[in-house]
């Protein structure tokens, strides 16, 4: 039954998804260039960068842990002329900023949807605190003496990684470089994700309403976090069937899920080839 309804999905559907899916590389990866660009003038063109970050989605798909961005961050290194590692890695604190924003602001959205989830209880824990002043004073002291004697070990080499991370972070001191380089495209490659999940669910006749759709959303980050199985697989159509719970019937929403996952896995597995063989040559792209 799950098999007929996966399969139910028409062929419209699926270019239109999958025209999505490529601008949620594309753009993102723009916004990545842009951080780059600025770091490091002159340092790269857009395509290596796209072919890059693409690889990194395509390997997401069936690697746990999100180790695809890991690999993204290391191709980074390597092809971007005068980058540091500890640049690359505050550029991806850079990249990560409005993704932090729009899903905290996802989750509230969700939590105020449910009564009571603000409701918070401190009472107990702030008892422990007044029956054990000293211990808690011991142990607050302790970590602040662990964490300055840390850096004073390591202060020198502290100071070299950030110089290094300043520089990949550059783009955050011109606030108007930062909204047109990166900010724009991330918002046009959010836009297309959201549009993924419309058409996919609209190929499913499951309804398509704010509600369903950060429902979707916020199980997909959700997912993200615990993606402990080879691209989240099984996780996800947990979180997603649960989502969906209140707008279609388990068979359905689980189909949406797979069907979802599947195609855009294979669209970005293709992508990710087809770019990397254009752009470094298949040689070039095995050796990187």
């Amino acid at each position: 039954e799950l098999w007929d309804t996966v399969t139910e999905l028409s062929v419209g559907y699926m270019v239109l998804g999958c025209i999505c899916q490529g601008l949620q590389t594309a753009l993102p990866a723009l916004g990545w260039y842009g951080i780059l660009r600025y770091a490091y003038p002159g340092g790269v063109t857009y395509m290596p960068v796209l072919a890059s970050y693409a690889a990194g989605v395509a390997l997401n798909n069936f690697l746990p842990a999100n180790i695809g961005t890991f690999v993204t961050l290391l191709m980074y290194v390597a092809i971007v002329r005068g980058a540091t590692f500890p640049g690359i890695l505050a550029g991806y604190v850079v990249q990560k900023i409005f993704y932090f924003v729009i899903g905290t602001l996802i989750y509230i959205y969700l939590f105020s949807q449910v009564s009571g989830s603000f409701d918070f209880q401190f009472g107990n824990e702030r008892d422990a605190l007044q029956n054990h002043p000293v211990l808690t004073i011991g142990i607050i002291g302790g970590a602040v003496f662990l964490i300055a004697l840390l850096m004073r070990v390591f202060w020198r080499k502290v100071k070299e990684l950030w110089q290094k991370a300043k520089k990949g972070a550059a783009i955050l001191g011109d606030l108007r470089a930062y909204v047109k380089l990166v900010l724009l495209p991330q918002m046009g490659g959010y836009a297309a994700k959201v549009m993924v999940i419309i058409v996919f669910l609209a190929a499913y006749s499951i309804p398509v309403t704010f509600g369903s759709v950060m429902s979707v959303l916020g199980s997909n980050q959700l997912a993200n976090l615990l993606s402990f199985t080879p691209g989240g697989v099984g996780v996800n159509q947990a979180f997603n069937t649960f989502a969906l719970d209140s707008y279609t019937d388990s068979t359905t929403a689980t189909a949406y899920s797979i069907g979802q996952q599947l195609i855009t896995t294979a669209f970005n597995v293709g992508f990710a080839v087809i770019l990397v063989c254009v752009v470094f040559g298949w040689s070039g792209g095995s050796k990187l």
